[in-house]
């Protein structure tokens, strides 16, 4: 399998090259140059297999030889190392609980599967590789997690300042060793500007080896595929009916892996693009123009982007065509107000507590419902409510009890270095690395 440059369709590369890059030239994205159909009788038979062997049938057109099929299996492993459960809120709407990992959130499945692809191609390296990456709350903690300790590689993690919760703050700024967080004076889109702009640095990039952990990078995008296929797998066990699929969206990674997986043959009636406030995408479906504009701060902080990087590879798996696009994915604007009374509603009738994210997705499905009576779908919980305690406890009124694996964590020393958001001050940081 190759991997194309969305931005310059002549540079083409293999797995291990679009892993250690990141990206391609001009900020390019990489593109997988076909998309492998899954055999039939495997999707029907779902049921049948191991999330294990799911996941390595997902996987393994993309990677092909580049690591052998036994270290690619021990990695898997690691991977899908914990439960990821579909569980009914009501009747109609069902939620796969993907914050059973360490970091409490969806992005560990990803993180731990580039951090040891990343890991595997190094070994032959000699050449020390800086992971830099930003984050809107959960990347920043799933990434240092997936990470650390990991020889010949550095973490930089640049983070919101007072823009991320308590929890996901200290998992990305108490583990110190070879993971280094940066606090910056701004927001998420600033954090990505900065991380851009380093990647395309020529004084950078010609005395450190660089990469990303974004959902930019293929090793981190392609594997939030599993997500659906361990969804429909539970799905078919009492529906008869595709269903209706609805992801809290803010980079745009997560949904468009699950597209991605639809059109290898993963059967779903449709999706939808559950937003906060940051309503680039909704506004997008309505007018046809995509215009980036500052983010806006949200309870849902994860999902505060204003520019979505990965859209453009939604356009690339919908051919450009906005009408067929529209077909399949619909978008919805929730805000706050609105996530708050849904994390309180869907409490008090189904004793079931959201997070903010998940709040989101659940009123945006339950909107699209109500518009298509008759229809099933479930949602993405993307994250614990813990990591949200001061909106969710305002909304149950009740104290969210912290998961014993984290009380040690709460109690370490917060180590970060404050920078604004001037790309000098992260230039002369990463070269201090050198």
């Amino acid at each position: 399998m190759k991997y194309y440059n969305l931005k310059d369709s002549q540079e083409q590369v293999n797995f291990k090259t679009a892993t250690i890059q990141g990206q391609g030239k001009r900020k390019g994205l990489f593109f997988p140059e076909n998309i492998p159909q899954f055999d039939e009788k495997f999707i029907q038979n779902l049921s049948q297999y191991a999330d294990e062997e799911i996941t390595y049938e997902c996987m393994k057109a993309f990677i092909n030889d580049e690591i052998p099929s036994e270290v690619l299996r021990n990695i898997i492993a690691e991977t899908v190392s914990f439960e990821i459960p579909l569980k009914k809120i009501n009747d109609k709407i069902s939620i796969l609980e993907l914050f059973h990992g360490p970091t409490l959130a969806f992005k560990d499945v990803g993180a731990r599967f580039m951090s040891r692809c990343l890991s595997y191609f190094l070994k032959a390296q000699d050449k020390k590789v800086t992971v830099l990456v930003a984050t809107s709350g959960d990347t920043g903690g799933a990434v240092a997690d997936g990470f650390y300790d990991l020889p010949g590689i550095e973490v930089v993690i640049l983070y919101p300042k007072n823009r991320v919760s308590p929890v996901q703050e200290k998992q990305l700024t108490t583990l110190g060793k070879n993971i280094y967080a940066l606090e910056v004076n701004g927001s998420f889109d600033d954090c990505q500007s900065l991380v851009k702009q380093a990647f395309s640095n020529e004084e950078i990039n010609s005395q450190l080896f660089l990469t990303s952990a974004n959902s930019i990078n293929i090793a981190r995008w392609l594997p939030q595929q599993i997500y659906y296929l361990l969804a429909l797998k539970q799905w078919l066990q009492s529906e008869e009916e595709p269903p209706v699929i609805c992801v809290p969206s803010g980079n745009f990674g997560n949904i468009c892996a699950g597209l991605l997986a639809h059109l290898r043959g993963l059967p779903t009636e449709h999706f939808i693009a559950a937003c906060n406030s940051n309503d680039i995408i909704p506004q997008y479906f309505k007018t046809g123009n995509f215009i980036p504009k500052k983010a806006l701060a949200t309870l849902s902080n994860a999902m505060d982007v204003g520019d979505p990087s990965n859209f453009v590879r939604i356009m690339e798996l919908f051919n450009n065509e906005f009408d067929t696009l529209k077909n399949k994915v619909s978008a919805y604007t929730i805000n706050d107000q609105k996530t708050i009374h849904t994390i309180t509603d869907v409490f008090e009738k189904h004793q079931y507590i959201l997070d903010p994210h998940s709040a989101v997705a659940f009123a945006s499905l339950e909107q699209y419902l109500k518009e298509n009576p008759g229809k099933k779908g479930f949602i993405l919980g993307t994250a614990h409510p813990v990591k949200f305690p001061e909106a969710v406890e305002k909304a149950v009124k009740t104290k969210i009890e912290i998961p014993a694996s984290l009380n040690d964590l709460m109690k370490k020393e917060k180590k970060t270095i404050e920078i604004n958001s001037d790309f000098e001050e992260l230039r002369r940081f990463l070269l201090s690395k050198n």
